[in-house]
């Protein structure tokens, strides 16, 4: 007996073409679709990883910037003592030097003279007083002016004055002063 197929060979092989070529598209979108979503996951998780990292440097940067701060305050406040260290020495030298000043006029001082006015102005000095005679006031002079801390000795005055019948050289000498710390190596 003779069999006939009535169904289409052509159309039945096309079909089964198009379901195996819709297998590969639906396989292709998968596999697309899952890289797709790979790399979405991974470049996410890259942004997200420096975020964290600018974050970081961002309080980084805060906490660097609050310190040199403190080192700004600190470096101003070291300046301001230092300049009131500064006022510190110069008053200590202003009130020591006169100390000098006045134990270098004792040093000067012969015997048998007797002073009755220091006076003391920046650089010059004003000294009256009474020596037995002229060689006690010319020696008085000299001894002054051979310190290191008087210079250009003027004598302005010298009369002769009596008490209690003895004879005196009463005196006014004006000189130039230096205010400084004597040199300790002498």
């Amino acid at each position: 007996m003779i069999r006939i197929n009535l169904l289409p060979v052509k159309a039945a092989q096309k079909k089964e073409m198009l379901m195996g070529q819709l297998m590969v598209v639906i396989l292709a979108l998968i596999v697309t679709t899952g890289i797709c979503g790979a790399a979405y996951v991974y470049v996410s998780g890259e942004v997200e990883n420096r975020q964290v990292r600018i974050d970081q440097k961002q309080s980084e940067i805060l906490r660097l910037k609050k310190k040199i701060g403190e080192v700004n305050k600190f470096k101003k406040r070291q300046k301001e003592l230092r300049a009131k260290l500064d006022v510190l020495e110069r008053l200590k030298a202003a009130r020591i030097g006169p100390l000098y000043i006045l134990d270098a006029l004792y040093e000067s001082m012969p015997d048998k003279l007797w002073l009755s006015k220091f006076q003391v102005s920046p650089g010059r000095a004003k000294i009256s007083g009474v020596g037995v005679n002229e060689e006690t006031v010319a020696l008085f002079m000299k001894n002054l002016e051979a310190s290191d801390f008087f210079s250009g000795v003027e004598l302005k005055v010298t009369k002769q004055i009596i008490q209690d019948k003895i004879k005196f050289q009463k005196f006014d000498l004006t000189c130039k002063t230096v205010n400084k710390k004597p040199d300790t190596k002498k």
